[in-house]
Protein backbone atom coordinates (compact mmCIF):
# COMPACT_ATOMS: atom_id res chain seq x y z
CA UNK A 1 0.00 0.00 0.00
CA UNK A 2 1.52 3.56 -0.96
CA UNK A 3 2.21 5.42 1.71
CA UNK A 4 0.68 9.28 1.32
CA UNK A 5 1.87 12.22 2.81
CA UNK A 6 -0.66 15.31 4.22
CA UNK A 7 0.43 17.31 1.02
CA UNK A 8 -0.40 14.59 -1.23
CA UNK A 9 -3.82 15.01 0.38
CA UNK A 10 -4.02 18.76 -0.10
CA UNK A 11 -3.28 20.34 -3.47
CA UNK A 12 -3.65 23.80 -4.93
CA UNK A 13 -5.55 24.43 -7.96
CA UNK A 14 -8.10 25.83 -10.03
CA UNK A 15 -12.07 24.91 -10.00
CA UNK A 16 -14.61 23.75 -10.43
CA UNK A 17 -13.07 19.66 -9.78
CA UNK A 18 -10.63 17.72 -8.68
CA UNK A 19 -11.17 14.39 -10.48
CA UNK A 20 -12.76 15.68 -13.16
CA UNK A 21 -10.99 19.17 -13.45
CA UNK A 22 -7.44 19.14 -11.67
CA UNK A 23 -6.89 15.04 -12.64
CA UNK A 24 -7.54 15.69 -15.98
CA UNK A 25 -5.01 18.60 -16.24
CA UNK A 26 -2.45 15.99 -14.60
CA UNK A 27 -2.63 13.47 -16.91
CA UNK A 28 -2.16 15.59 -19.68
CA UNK A 29 0.97 16.98 -18.04
CA UNK A 30 2.13 13.09 -17.45
CA UNK A 31 1.19 11.77 -21.03
CA UNK A 32 3.19 15.38 -22.52
CA UNK A 33 6.04 14.13 -20.03
CA UNK A 34 6.52 10.41 -21.11
CA UNK A 35 5.54 11.63 -25.08
CA UNK A 36 8.75 13.40 -24.68
CA UNK A 37 10.42 10.42 -22.74
CA UNK A 38 9.60 8.22 -25.32
CA UNK A 39 11.99 10.78 -28.07
CA UNK A 40 8.58 11.40 -29.77
CA UNK A 41 7.99 15.38 -29.04
CA UNK A 42 9.56 16.29 -32.26
CA UNK A 43 8.01 14.29 -33.87
CA UNK A 44 4.29 14.70 -33.10
CA UNK A 45 1.47 16.23 -35.54
CA UNK A 46 -2.00 15.48 -33.64
CA UNK A 47 -3.63 15.02 -30.64
CA UNK A 48 -6.30 13.55 -29.52
CA UNK A 49 -8.20 13.16 -26.01
CA UNK A 50 -10.91 10.31 -25.50
CA UNK A 51 -13.20 11.12 -22.05
CA UNK A 52 -14.68 7.85 -20.77
CA UNK A 53 -17.03 6.83 -18.03
CA UNK A 54 -18.26 9.81 -15.79
CA UNK A 55 -15.56 12.65 -17.47
CA UNK A 56 -17.50 12.12 -20.39
CA UNK A 57 -21.17 12.00 -19.15
CA UNK A 58 -20.34 15.28 -16.71
CA UNK A 59 -17.05 16.87 -18.04
CA UNK A 60 -18.35 19.96 -20.26
CA UNK A 61 -19.67 21.04 -16.37
CA UNK A 62 -16.91 19.95 -14.88
CA UNK A 63 -14.42 21.84 -17.02
CA UNK A 64 -12.60 18.66 -18.25
CA UNK A 65 -11.92 19.77 -21.64
CA UNK A 66 -10.90 23.28 -20.54
CA UNK A 67 -8.30 21.55 -18.00
CA UNK A 68 -7.21 19.28 -21.18
CA UNK A 69 -6.59 22.67 -23.14
CA UNK A 70 -4.94 24.48 -20.32
CA UNK A 71 -2.66 21.68 -19.99
CA UNK A 72 -2.05 21.64 -23.65
CA UNK A 73 -1.54 25.34 -23.30
CA UNK A 74 1.65 24.43 -20.57
CA UNK A 75 -0.39 26.16 -17.64
CA UNK A 76 0.51 24.89 -14.37
CA UNK A 77 -3.03 24.63 -11.94
CA UNK A 78 -1.01 26.10 -8.77
CA UNK A 79 -0.12 29.61 -11.19
CA UNK A 80 -2.13 30.01 -13.75
CA UNK A 81 -3.52 33.15 -13.15
CA UNK A 82 -7.46 32.72 -12.98
CA UNK A 83 -9.12 36.24 -14.50
CA UNK A 84 -7.00 35.00 -17.66
CA UNK A 85 -8.21 31.22 -18.51
CA UNK A 86 -11.15 32.34 -20.37
CA UNK A 87 -9.02 34.38 -23.03
CA UNK A 88 -6.44 31.68 -23.01
CA UNK A 89 -9.12 29.24 -23.94
CA UNK A 90 -10.32 31.93 -26.63
CA UNK A 91 -6.97 32.76 -28.35
CA UNK A 92 -6.90 28.62 -28.64
CA UNK A 93 -10.75 28.03 -30.24
CA UNK A 94 -9.19 30.36 -32.60
CA UNK A 95 -5.45 29.76 -33.54
CA UNK A 96 -6.62 25.65 -33.00
CA UNK A 97 -2.53 25.27 -32.35
CA UNK A 98 -0.28 24.77 -29.25
CA UNK A 99 3.40 24.81 -28.79
CA UNK A 100 5.58 21.49 -28.31
CA UNK A 101 8.72 21.90 -27.61
CA UNK A 102 9.50 24.61 -29.57
CA UNK A 103 7.30 23.11 -32.94
CA UNK A 104 4.03 24.42 -33.88
CA UNK A 105 1.32 21.50 -33.65
CA UNK A 106 -2.44 21.42 -35.05
CA UNK A 107 -4.49 20.87 -31.93
CA UNK A 108 -8.41 21.64 -32.11
CA UNK A 109 -9.88 21.20 -29.19
CA UNK A 110 -13.84 20.75 -30.89
CA UNK A 111 -12.35 17.84 -32.67
CA UNK A 112 -9.74 16.39 -30.86
CA UNK A 113 -11.22 16.30 -27.65
CA UNK A 114 -13.87 13.67 -27.44
CA UNK A 115 -17.05 12.82 -25.17
CA UNK A 116 -17.29 9.25 -25.50
CA UNK A 117 -20.99 8.93 -23.35
CA UNK A 118 -21.25 5.55 -23.55
CA UNK A 119 -17.75 4.35 -23.32
CA UNK A 120 -16.18 3.39 -19.92
CA UNK A 121 -13.08 1.84 -18.84
CA UNK A 122 -13.29 -1.24 -16.18
CA UNK A 123 -10.56 -0.40 -14.32
CA UNK A 124 -12.36 3.09 -13.44
CA UNK A 125 -15.20 5.44 -13.73
CA UNK A 126 -12.59 8.35 -14.84
CA UNK A 127 -10.28 7.41 -17.75
CA UNK A 128 -8.88 9.42 -20.65
CA UNK A 129 -7.35 7.67 -23.44
CA UNK A 130 -4.37 10.36 -24.84
CA UNK A 131 -3.22 9.38 -28.54
CA UNK A 132 -0.76 11.77 -30.15
CA UNK A 133 -0.33 11.01 -33.91
CA UNK A 134 3.55 10.37 -34.82
CA UNK A 135 4.28 10.23 -38.47
CA UNK A 136 2.38 7.27 -39.49
CA UNK A 137 2.44 5.65 -36.24
CA UNK A 138 0.05 6.45 -32.65
CA UNK A 139 1.56 6.78 -28.96
CA UNK A 140 -1.11 6.09 -26.52
CA UNK A 141 -1.34 5.81 -23.11
CA UNK A 142 -4.82 5.45 -20.63
CA UNK A 143 -5.01 7.61 -17.96
CA UNK A 144 -7.58 7.51 -14.26
CA UNK A 145 -8.13 10.20 -12.38
CA UNK A 146 -8.85 8.45 -8.92
CA UNK A 147 -10.25 11.32 -6.88
CA UNK A 148 -8.60 14.61 -5.37
CA UNK A 149 -6.15 15.54 -8.14
CA UNK A 150 -5.20 12.04 -7.96
CA UNK A 151 -3.86 9.85 -11.04
CA UNK A 152 -2.63 6.71 -11.93
CA UNK A 153 -2.15 4.57 -15.66
CA UNK A 154 -4.29 1.70 -16.40
CA UNK A 155 -1.20 -0.60 -16.03
CA UNK A 156 -0.45 0.88 -12.62
CA UNK A 157 -1.89 -0.87 -8.96
CA UNK A 158 -1.26 2.74 -7.16
CA UNK A 159 -1.98 6.26 -8.16
CA UNK A 160 1.01 7.25 -5.78
CA UNK A 161 4.66 6.67 -6.79
CA UNK A 162 5.70 5.53 -3.55
CA UNK A 163 9.01 3.90 -4.86
CA UNK A 164 11.42 7.49 -3.74
CA UNK A 165 9.94 7.77 -0.62
CA UNK A 166 10.93 7.07 2.33
CA UNK A 167 8.83 4.39 4.95
CA UNK A 168 7.66 6.48 7.73
CA UNK A 169 8.45 6.38 11.34
CA UNK A 170 4.79 5.20 12.29
CA UNK A 171 3.41 3.49 9.03
CA UNK A 172 -0.29 4.56 9.43
CA UNK A 173 -2.67 2.25 7.05
CA UNK A 174 -5.48 2.27 9.47
CA UNK A 175 -6.43 3.63 11.98
CA UNK A 176 -6.31 1.52 14.40
CA UNK A 177 -2.65 1.65 13.87
CA UNK A 178 -2.68 5.29 14.43
CA UNK A 179 -4.09 4.51 17.78
CA UNK A 180 -1.44 2.63 19.10
CA UNK A 181 1.15 4.16 17.80
CA UNK A 182 -0.25 7.82 19.80
CA UNK A 183 -0.53 5.04 23.03
CA UNK A 184 3.01 3.32 22.98
CA UNK A 185 4.24 6.93 22.35
CA UNK A 186 2.36 9.21 24.47
CA UNK A 187 2.23 11.33 21.01
CA UNK A 188 -0.79 13.34 20.02
CA UNK A 189 -2.64 12.31 16.61
CA UNK A 190 -0.21 15.40 14.95
CA UNK A 191 2.88 14.72 16.42
CA UNK A 192 3.09 11.01 15.11
CA UNK A 193 1.85 12.55 11.54
CA UNK A 194 4.30 15.48 12.01
CA UNK A 195 6.78 12.42 12.90
CA UNK A 196 6.18 10.53 9.85
CA UNK A 197 6.58 13.91 7.66
CA UNK A 198 9.58 14.93 9.31
CA UNK A 199 10.78 11.49 7.07
CA UNK A 200 10.39 13.71 3.98
CA UNK A 201 10.17 17.26 4.48
CA UNK A 202 12.56 19.76 7.16
CA UNK A 203 10.25 21.19 9.70
CA UNK A 204 10.56 24.29 7.56
CA UNK A 205 9.22 22.91 4.91
CA UNK A 206 5.83 21.51 6.53
CA UNK A 207 5.38 25.20 8.37
CA UNK A 208 5.24 26.37 4.89
CA UNK A 209 3.63 24.00 3.20
CA UNK A 210 1.13 24.09 5.69
CA UNK A 211 0.95 28.05 5.74
CA UNK A 212 1.00 27.93 1.77
CA UNK A 213 -2.41 25.98 2.24
CA UNK A 214 -4.17 28.08 4.65
CA UNK A 215 -3.46 31.22 2.99
CA UNK A 216 -4.90 29.97 -0.34
CA UNK A 217 -7.98 28.58 1.40
CA UNK A 218 -8.50 32.38 3.52
CA UNK A 219 -7.77 34.09 -0.13
CA UNK A 220 -10.63 31.70 -1.61
CA UNK A 221 -13.21 32.22 1.20
CA UNK A 222 -12.05 35.91 0.97
CA UNK A 223 -12.53 36.43 -2.79
CA UNK A 224 -15.89 34.40 -2.15
CA UNK A 225 -17.14 36.93 0.55
CA UNK A 226 -17.17 39.50 -1.90
CA UNK A 227 -17.46 38.48 -5.28
CA UNK A 228 -21.64 38.55 -6.40
CA UNK A 229 -23.53 37.73 -9.41
CA UNK A 230 -24.37 34.35 -10.85
CA UNK A 231 -22.08 31.71 -11.85
CA UNK A 232 -21.65 30.19 -14.77
CA UNK A 233 -22.67 27.32 -16.63
CA UNK A 234 -26.21 28.31 -16.98
CA UNK A 235 -28.36 26.98 -14.06
CA UNK A 236 -28.58 30.76 -13.03
CA UNK A 237 -27.16 30.06 -9.29
CA UNK A 238 -26.44 33.08 -7.81
CA UNK A 239 -23.92 33.56 -5.96
CA UNK A 240 -24.97 33.83 -1.81
CA UNK A 241 -21.82 34.02 0.26
CA UNK A 242 -21.84 38.12 0.74
CA UNK A 243 -25.45 38.73 1.53
CA UNK A 244 -24.98 35.73 4.22
CA UNK A 245 -22.41 37.96 5.83
CA UNK A 246 -23.56 41.52 4.92
CA UNK A 247 -25.27 42.23 8.17
CA UNK A 248 -22.36 41.10 10.27
CA UNK A 249 -19.17 42.36 8.18
CA UNK A 250 -19.51 45.16 6.02
CA UNK A 251 -18.82 45.14 2.59
CA UNK A 252 -15.05 47.46 3.08
CA UNK A 253 -14.14 44.78 5.67
CA UNK A 254 -14.00 41.90 4.12
CA UNK A 255 -11.05 43.72 1.91
CA UNK A 256 -8.43 42.11 4.00
CA UNK A 257 -9.32 38.54 6.07
CA UNK A 258 -7.70 39.28 8.94
CA UNK A 259 -9.91 42.50 9.32
CA UNK A 260 -12.91 40.07 8.65
CA UNK A 261 -11.96 37.87 11.54
CA UNK A 262 -11.61 40.59 13.62
CA UNK A 263 -14.52 41.98 13.42
CA UNK A 264 -15.96 38.80 13.78
CA UNK A 265 -14.34 37.59 16.85
CA UNK A 266 -15.74 41.33 18.16
CA UNK A 267 -18.67 41.32 16.97
CA UNK A 268 -21.86 39.75 20.12
CA UNK A 269 -23.38 36.68 18.03
CA UNK A 270 -26.26 34.71 19.03
CA UNK A 271 -26.46 30.42 17.81
CA UNK A 272 -28.04 31.14 14.61
CA UNK A 273 -25.34 33.91 14.00
CA UNK A 274 -22.82 31.37 13.99
CA UNK A 275 -24.51 29.10 11.83
CA UNK A 276 -24.75 31.65 9.12
CA UNK A 277 -20.75 32.68 9.38
CA UNK A 278 -19.87 28.85 8.85
CA UNK A 279 -21.99 28.14 6.32
CA UNK A 280 -21.07 31.17 4.14
CA UNK A 281 -17.46 30.60 4.61
CA UNK A 282 -18.07 27.14 3.12
CA UNK A 283 -20.12 28.08 0.43
CA UNK A 284 -17.87 31.11 -0.19
CA UNK A 285 -15.64 28.43 -1.21
CA UNK A 286 -17.03 26.19 -3.49
CA UNK A 287 -18.86 29.07 -4.99
CA UNK A 288 -15.18 30.27 -6.19
CA UNK A 289 -14.49 26.82 -7.04
CA UNK A 290 -17.53 26.80 -9.34
CA UNK A 291 -16.67 29.83 -11.26
CA UNK A 292 -13.62 28.13 -11.91
CA UNK A 293 -11.23 30.01 -9.08
CA UNK A 294 -8.27 28.72 -6.97
CA UNK A 295 -9.17 26.64 -4.20
CA UNK A 296 -6.86 23.55 -2.16
CA UNK A 297 -8.37 19.93 -2.78
CA UNK A 298 -9.67 19.22 0.70
CA UNK A 299 -9.65 15.94 0.27
CA UNK A 300 -11.36 17.22 -3.55
CA UNK A 301 -12.50 20.27 -5.19
CA UNK A 302 -16.38 19.73 -4.79
CA UNK A 303 -15.74 19.29 -0.90
CA UNK A 304 -13.08 22.26 -0.73
CA UNK A 305 -15.02 24.64 1.44
CA UNK A 306 -15.65 22.45 3.89
CA UNK A 307 -12.10 22.58 6.25
CA UNK A 308 -11.06 26.35 5.33
CA UNK A 309 -15.01 26.76 7.24
CA UNK A 310 -14.08 25.01 10.07
CA UNK A 311 -10.62 26.42 10.12
CA UNK A 312 -12.48 29.93 10.08
CA UNK A 313 -14.46 28.86 12.56
CA UNK A 314 -11.78 28.06 15.08
CA UNK A 315 -10.06 31.69 13.99
CA UNK A 316 -13.33 33.78 14.31
CA UNK A 317 -14.48 31.52 17.42
CA UNK A 318 -12.00 29.42 19.03
CA UNK A 319 -10.14 30.88 22.74
CA UNK A 320 -8.03 32.68 20.72
CA UNK A 321 -6.87 33.54 16.97
CA UNK A 322 -5.43 30.53 14.67
CA UNK A 323 -1.78 30.02 15.51
CA UNK A 324 0.90 28.66 12.51
CA UNK A 325 1.19 25.95 14.75
CA UNK A 326 -2.32 25.35 14.83
CA UNK A 327 -2.74 25.69 11.63
CA UNK A 328 -0.45 23.27 11.14
CA UNK A 329 -2.01 20.73 13.63
CA UNK A 330 -5.49 20.85 12.17
CA UNK A 331 -4.13 20.25 8.41
CA UNK A 332 -1.57 17.12 9.89
CA UNK A 333 -4.50 15.50 11.45
CA UNK A 334 -7.25 16.12 9.06
CA UNK A 335 -4.78 14.88 5.89
CA UNK A 336 -3.80 11.59 7.96
CA UNK A 337 -7.71 10.70 8.06
CA UNK A 338 -8.19 11.74 4.40
CA UNK A 339 -5.14 9.32 3.57
CA UNK A 340 -7.12 6.90 5.43
CA UNK A 341 -9.87 7.04 3.38
CA UNK A 342 -7.79 7.10 -0.04
CA UNK A 343 -5.77 3.91 1.35
CA UNK A 344 -9.15 1.91 2.54
CA UNK A 345 -11.84 3.24 0.42
CA UNK A 346 -11.93 6.19 -1.75
CA UNK A 347 -12.22 9.68 -2.13
CA UNK A 348 -13.60 9.85 -5.78
CA UNK A 349 -17.66 10.64 -6.31
CA UNK A 350 -17.32 9.03 -9.46
CA UNK A 351 -16.75 5.79 -7.48
CA UNK A 352 -18.39 6.40 -4.40
CA UNK A 353 -20.82 9.09 -4.14
CA UNK A 354 -20.53 12.12 -2.76
CA UNK A 355 -19.94 10.46 0.77
CA UNK A 356 -16.39 10.09 -1.06
CA UNK A 357 -16.25 13.81 -0.92
CA UNK A 358 -18.28 15.73 1.35
CA UNK A 359 -18.36 13.07 4.01
CA UNK A 360 -14.85 12.76 3.64
CA UNK A 361 -13.84 15.93 4.19
CA UNK A 362 -16.57 16.53 7.33
CA UNK A 363 -14.59 13.98 8.64
CA UNK A 364 -11.01 15.40 7.96
CA UNK A 365 -12.55 18.73 9.40
CA UNK A 366 -13.98 17.04 12.76
CA UNK A 367 -10.89 15.11 13.31
CA UNK A 368 -8.68 18.53 12.75
CA UNK A 369 -10.76 20.51 15.28
CA UNK A 370 -10.72 17.94 17.85
CA UNK A 371 -7.24 17.87 17.95
CA UNK A 372 -7.45 21.91 18.39
CA UNK A 373 -9.48 21.52 21.35
CA UNK A 374 -7.18 19.08 23.27
CA UNK A 375 -8.92 15.84 22.17
CA UNK A 376 -7.35 12.70 22.82
CA UNK A 377 -6.07 10.24 20.08
CA UNK A 378 -9.15 8.18 20.46
CA UNK A 379 -11.77 11.47 20.35
CA UNK A 380 -9.80 12.79 17.44
CA UNK A 381 -10.57 9.59 15.86
CA UNK A 382 -13.90 9.21 17.43
CA UNK A 383 -14.93 13.26 16.14
CA UNK A 384 -14.07 11.56 12.29
CA UNK A 385 -16.13 8.21 13.00
CA UNK A 386 -19.53 10.56 13.82
CA UNK A 387 -18.89 13.09 10.93
CA UNK A 388 -18.78 10.14 8.25
CA UNK A 389 -21.38 7.59 9.61
CA UNK A 390 -23.89 11.06 9.36
CA UNK A 391 -22.82 11.02 5.31
CA UNK A 392 -23.31 7.24 4.68
CA UNK A 393 -24.92 6.18 1.21
CA UNK A 394 -24.93 9.99 0.37
CA UNK A 395 -24.88 10.21 -3.48
CA UNK A 396 -23.47 12.37 -6.37
CA UNK A 397 -25.75 13.65 -8.25
CA UNK A 398 -24.91 17.25 -9.84
CA UNK A 399 -27.71 19.00 -11.68
CA UNK A 400 -26.15 19.75 -15.34
CA UNK A 401 -23.13 17.95 -14.64
CA UNK A 402 -22.17 21.33 -12.81
CA UNK A 403 -20.57 21.41 -9.08
CA UNK A 404 -23.24 24.07 -7.93
CA UNK A 405 -26.70 22.03 -7.00
CA UNK A 406 -26.55 20.55 -4.80
CA UNK A 407 -22.52 20.71 -4.04
CA UNK A 408 -21.70 24.59 -2.93
CA UNK A 409 -24.57 23.51 -0.12
CA UNK A 410 -23.59 20.53 1.09
CA UNK A 411 -19.89 22.38 1.87
CA UNK A 412 -21.73 24.20 4.75
CA UNK A 413 -23.80 21.13 5.90
CA UNK A 414 -20.54 18.87 5.88
CA UNK A 415 -19.37 22.16 7.81
CA UNK A 416 -21.76 21.97 10.46
CA UNK A 417 -21.81 18.55 10.85
CA UNK A 418 -17.88 18.25 11.38
CA UNK A 419 -18.33 21.17 14.01
CA UNK A 420 -21.04 19.11 15.96
CA UNK A 421 -18.67 15.72 15.72
CA UNK A 422 -16.16 17.04 17.05
CA UNK A 423 -18.17 18.65 20.27
CA UNK A 424 -19.76 15.10 20.72
CA UNK A 425 -16.60 13.26 20.32
CA UNK A 426 -14.58 15.14 22.85
CA UNK A 427 -17.64 15.11 25.79
CA UNK A 428 -17.45 11.44 24.68
CA UNK A 429 -15.57 7.87 25.89
CA UNK A 430 -14.27 6.47 23.07
CA UNK A 431 -13.75 3.21 24.85
CA UNK A 432 -17.79 2.98 24.89
CA UNK A 433 -18.01 3.55 20.81
CA UNK A 434 -20.08 1.17 19.14
CA UNK A 435 -18.52 1.95 16.01
CA UNK A 436 -14.75 2.59 15.23
CA UNK A 437 -13.07 4.42 12.57
CA UNK A 438 -12.09 1.65 10.41
CA UNK A 439 -15.65 0.22 10.53
CA UNK A 440 -17.36 3.27 9.09
CA UNK A 441 -14.61 3.36 6.49
CA UNK A 442 -15.13 -0.21 5.38
CA UNK A 443 -18.98 0.51 5.47
CA UNK A 444 -18.42 3.36 3.15
CA UNK A 445 -16.65 1.08 0.83
CA UNK A 446 -18.96 -1.37 0.99
CA UNK A 447 -21.87 1.26 -0.04
CA UNK A 448 -20.06 3.18 -2.30
CA UNK A 449 -19.37 -0.52 -4.53
CA UNK A 450 -23.17 -1.24 -4.23
CA UNK A 451 -24.22 2.40 -4.99
CA UNK A 452 -26.25 2.24 -8.50
CA UNK A 453 -23.78 4.25 -11.18
CA UNK A 454 -26.44 6.84 -11.80
CA UNK A 455 -25.60 8.40 -8.42
CA UNK A 456 -21.91 8.44 -8.85
CA UNK A 457 -21.44 11.82 -10.43
CA UNK A 458 -22.72 10.79 -14.09
CA UNK A 459 -25.66 13.26 -13.83
CA UNK A 460 -28.02 10.26 -14.76
CA UNK A 461 -30.03 9.90 -11.88
CA UNK A 462 -31.44 12.05 -8.44
CA UNK A 463 -32.13 15.55 -8.11
CA UNK A 464 -29.84 15.92 -11.57
CA UNK A 465 -32.61 14.39 -13.82
CA UNK A 466 -35.37 16.34 -11.62
CA UNK A 467 -33.78 19.85 -13.21
CA UNK A 468 -34.27 20.64 -16.76
CA UNK A 469 -30.89 22.77 -17.58
CA UNK A 470 -28.37 23.44 -20.72
CA UNK A 471 -24.70 22.77 -19.58
CA UNK A 472 -23.48 27.01 -20.86
CA UNK A 473 -19.94 26.47 -19.78
CA UNK A 474 -17.80 27.86 -23.14
CA UNK A 475 -16.46 24.75 -24.53
CA UNK A 476 -12.59 25.13 -24.81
Amino acid sequence: MATISTFDMFKVGVGPSSSHTLGPWRIVQRFLAELRAAGYADKVTGFRFELLGSLALTGRGHATDKAVCLAMLGEQPETVAVDSIEAKLTWLRGSKEVEIDGRTVVFDPARDIVFLRNERHPGHANAIRCIAEVGTDTFVRTYFSIGGGFISRDDEVEGLSSDARALPTYPVYHAKDLLRYCSESGLSVSEVVRANERCWHSDQDIRARSLQIWNTMRESTRRGCRIEGVLPGGLGVHRRAPALLRDIVPDLQREDIERLIRTIRAADLKFEDLIRVVSCFAIAVNEENAAMGRVVTAPTNGAAGVIPAVMMYRACFGPQPITDEEVERFLLTAGQIGALFKQNATISAAMGGCQAEIGVSSAMAAAGLCELRGGSPGQVLMAAEIAMEHHLGMTCDPVGGLVQVPCIERNAMGAIKAIAACTIAEQSDPAQARVSLDEVIEAMWDTAREMNERYKETSLGGLAVKLAVTVGLAEC
